[in-house]
């Protein structure tokens, strides 16, 4: 009784530091969008330059977030975590002393190096400490911390006064993960399933060690393949459409009349509907299934894009931001929660970390498509309206791999 009580306090200390983490990710994810009419006017940028400031960083969650995770299945999940915290947040302090586009694209890229890298050890760290019945949930919890960051970086925005304020926001984004390491060496444990996976499959008989499971057999072997597919379309079809509204919302309702306040009130209403979507869809699929679970929330995702077309004022423009939030962030922490659940402990890094890379490649295709697109004129409404194709073809993914009974790998799998 003892040790399960234990069990239980350290799977929660170890989520409770995750969600810290998240926090501080979706701080920063969010911090170039809340800076960027500001950052445009002091080094005189165009809207396609923004583009790509927003895409540079997106870029270095790609490699970030597939070598994170090959990392942590060779590594530890806690070891790898750690570096990737320890360099999201030099870089976002060296954000603050940029001077040109080159500069910052340059320093954003890095700050996505280590941002990518932390995602799938943050998931595989949740997954393997939670219970079975309680995997998704835990996901959920964790990844509600984005959302949250994100409507911090908002608030950060309306409360900073002055052009030259847009460096707080990397600078609260950089200092945070520096002084959260101390508490990631001293309070987080390495997942109890990775190391009972290494110590059964770490070595032959004879003490020969055993080498760790290659990519291609993570990825490919074992019945794999066309799950594997399948949860990389979806990724990539809802990371296009979350991107775009992550870092391109502000400056749409702006296009609409309206003010910077209310424009960050928009924001603040996306990124709390998402913190509370993180969390509630996800633990619908430890209650309901991931059939019902996924069918609805992409459901939800079309109406919210509906929402968003058809609204004009300030008011509408919030309630379609807080629908959104809720259905496409909340959708994200599904799609995390499937992504641990398809690959065993000794390849789960892997696997999660090449959805997440591919994945990432939507956070960098969403953003500069859609500031080339408006730089050429197309308006706000025809991209929202695009969106909505795209994500019947994520749906249409996602339920493939929902199709299929969850895999069964024993204590290590996340149901």
């Amino acid at each position: 009784m003892q040790r399960s009580s234990n069990t239980r306090t350290s799977g929660a200390v170890t989520v409770g530091l995750c969600l810290i983490v998240a926090l501080l990710e979706g701080l920063d994810l969010q911090s170039t969008g809340v800076a960027a009419p500001r950052m445009a006017r002091e080094f005189h940028l165009a809207v396609a330059q923004m583009g790509w400031a927003f895409s540079i960083g997106a870029l270095g969650l790609l490699p970030g977030a597939a070598i994170g995770g090959r990392l942590a299945d060779k590594l530890g999940r806690k070891r790898i975590l750690m570096l990737s915290v320890a360099i999201f947040g030099i870089f976002s302090i060296a954000t603050t002393q940029v001077w040109d586009l080159n500069s910052l694209l340059a320093a954003r890229f890095l700050t996505g190096l280590g941002l990518g890298a932390a995602m799938p050890n943050l998931i595989a760290l949740c997954s393997e400490a939670a219970a079975p019945h309680q995997r998704n949930t835990a996901v959920g919890a964790m990844y509600c911390g984005m959302p949250f960051g994100a409507a911090l970086a908002a608030v950060i925005g309306i409360v900073s006064p002055g052009d030259e304020s847009w460096r707080h926001i990397f600078y609260v984004g950089g200092v945070g993960p520096l002084v959260v390491l101390p508490l990631l060496a001293i309070f987080m444990r390495e997942s109890a399933q990775f190391v009972a996976a290494r110590s059964t499959s770490g070595s032959k008989p004879g003490g020969l060690r055993e080498a760790s499971p290659g990519v291609a057999q993570a990825l490919w072997k074992e019945g794999r393949a066309g799950t594997t597919v399948a949860l990389w379309i979806s990724y990539l079809g809802t990371l296009i459409v979350l991107y775009f509204l992550i870092n391109w919302l502000p400056s749409l309702v702006l296009s609409r009349g309206l003010t910077r306040v209310q424009s960050g009130v928009v924001q603040m209403m996306f990124n709390i509907g998402g913190g509370i979507g993180a969390i509630a869809i996800a633990s619908m699929m430890d209650r309901m299934g991931r059939r019902r679970t996924v069918a609805g929330m992409y459901l939800g995702i079309a109406v919210a894009l509906a929402a968003l077309v058809g609204a004009s004022g300030g008011t509408s423009m919030a309630w379609g931001g807080l629908l959104a939030g809720l259905f496409l962030v909340g959708g994200q922490s599904v799609l995390y929660a499937l992504a641990s659940s398809i690959y065993p402990t000794e390849v789960r890094g892997t696997g999660v970390g090449a959805a997440v890379a591919v994945g990432r490649m939507g956070s960098i295709f969403g953003p500069l498509i859609a500031g080339q697109l408006l730089a050429i004129g197309q308006s706000a409404t025809v991209l929202l309206s695009a969106s909505i194709p795209l994500i019947a073809i994520a749906a249409l993914a996602a339920w493939r791999v929902v199709g299929k009974p969850a895999p069964v790998y024993g204590p290590a799998t996340a149901q």
